[in-house]
């Protein structure tokens, strides 16, 4: 076995990558970053009619829109049969594993039989020791592992801790069926082996399949590698995880406008924890994270942390960043197209002078998307129902008196902008909010804005007195 860590994520390829497998590959990616080695990607595509390439195309994007991108180009479980069925046959050869000329029918009666003593169905062993000349024509065989008969089998887990399969229970299972194809369990075998994977990072779902599977590296002489079963993510109210808890796509929670780095950060501390920390960076993580440190029991999906989170990472992100990132995610997000009303340096001009001041009150580039549609709305504004009641009620006159002022301030900055409103609102006997509350419902239609002084600084002199103008009438 090579010294250096190779991990791997292993999906199917028969729908999106869904939020377990995206935490699954990113304990992955963390331990083989933290100790210097590699991820690999496999697509474990033998269920040839469920497998896509569409579904093996979103895997892949949902990888790398997290930054979670395997070490090599993917490799294909399909298009390695041909060397599954060269290990079995092996198998065969060297007395580990044997042919099985059990009909469909006797393994009914087999079934059958085990229900009615109340007991687990099991192969019954009928072909262990019998010689395939004595084989009924016609039928083709399976290749079975000829399992120990007594004993116990160990999978030393480094979450779970050692897990002991009786061998009775294990049975001699099928590696090859008799079309010539591999069951999962026996190629997911060779293609670690052969892929010189040295640690399996995989949900707890799997436990069941590690007796079975360390017993095919046992036959083979192979070493066995370093497992780690995870708990699977449960909802909030501790019931396997569904639709209506979390259990999207990658790409749904890109639609929602969550950052990379804040999904990330969620996902870790889904049963891993550094002491008390709950906001990490990739690079934090990477430092601390080890396989030992994760939770035995099932983690719970919170969308409430979930958004607090993602707001942590929005106002840390630099204003030019996040400026770029809503350019690049518009055309993901679902109120995108209000970033592409007007040419793309007018829209980078004014959200990269207006971010400061939006960023502040947002949790989701969705939300944060909607906070600056006032900014391109064009003329004249969508009123909100709480915004009309401010301007019905004495609002618009308020507007009408600024208007003067406003039209004089020929340096139009912050400053001198809000130098204006405070002469008129002590010269009236208003409060500053008194005032500010009505251009802030006429500049933007909502009662919610960054400051209205970086508004109107924002949206320009011209813009400004003309939508004021439009309330003012």
């Amino acid at each position: 076995m090579t010294s250096s860590v190779v991990t791997r994520f292993a999906p199917s390829p028969t729908g999106y990558l869904h939020i377990g497998g995206a935490r699954t590959a990113l304990f992955n990616w963390l331990y083989a970053r933290r100790m210097g080695g590699k991820m690999l990607l496999r697509i474990e595509d033998t269920d040839r009619e469920r497998s896509t390439q569409g579904a093996v195309d979103a895997i892949i994007e949902g990888l790398d829109w997290l930054g979670l991108t395997a070490d090599e180009p993917p490799i294909s479980q399909f298009a390695r049969v041909a060397r599954h069925r060269e290990v079995a046959e092996d198998l065969v050869a060297a007395g580990k594993a044997y042919l099985c000329y059990a009909s469909q029918q006797e393994l009914e009666e087999m079934r059958e039989l085990a229900k009615a003593e109340k007991r687990p169905p099991r192969y019954d062993g009928r072909w262990r020791d019998r010689d395939p000349s004595e084989a009924p024509e016609g039928v083709k065989p399976v290749i079975r592992i000829r399992a120990p008969l007594d004993g116990t089998t160990l999978v030393a887990d480094k979450v779970q801790g050692d897990v002991r399969f009786p061998n009775k229970d294990l049975d001699d299972f099928v590696l090859l069926r008799s079309d010539g194809t591999p069951t999962y369990m026996h190629a997911v075998v060779v293609d670690d082996h052969d892929m010189g994977v040295t640690h399996i990072i995989r949900g707890d779902d799997h436990l069941t399949n590690a007796g079975r599977q360390t017993l095919i590296y046992q036959a083979m002489g192979w070493d066995v590698p370093v497992m780690a079963h995870i708990p699977l993510i449960h909802g909030a109210d501790g019931a396997k995880l569904s639709k209506r808890h979390g259990a999207l796509g990658v790409e749904a929670y890109r639609e929602m406008g969550y950052l990379p780095s804040a999904l990330l950060n969620y996902l870790a501390r889904l049963g891993w924890s550094h002491g008390d920390d709950e906001i990490m960076s990739i690079e934090e993580m990477i430092d601390w994270f080890d396989i030992v440190d994760i939770n035995k029991g099932a983690a719970r999906f919170d969308f409430a942390k979930l958004d607090a989170i993602d707001g942590h990472w929005l106002r840390a992100s630099n204003d030019g960043d996040l400026v770029e990132t809503l350019m690049r995610e518009r055309d993901v997000l679902p109120n995108g197209a209000i970033l592409k009303s007007q040419d793309d340096e007018t829209v980078r001009r004014m959200l990269t002078a207006a971010m400061s001041g939006l960023k502040e009150r947002a949790k989701t580039l969705v939300e944060l998307t909607e906070s600056c549609a006032y900014l391109f709305a064009a003329r004249p504004l969508p009123i909100e129902p709480k915004a009309e009641e401010i301007l019905a009620s004495g609002g618009r006159e308020i507007i009408k008196g600024l208007l003067q002022p406003l039209e004089a301030v020929a340096d139009w900055r912050v400053e001198t902008i809000e130098d204006a409103v405070r002469q008129y609102a002590e010269a009236n006997g208003l409060k500053l909010g008194k005032a500010a509350q009505p251009l802030r419902a006429a500049l933007t239609g909502k009662t919610t804005s960054p400051g209205v002084f970086d508004v109107l600084a924002v949206l320009g002199r011209d813009e400004t007195l003309a939508r004021l103008r439009d309330q003012a009438n």
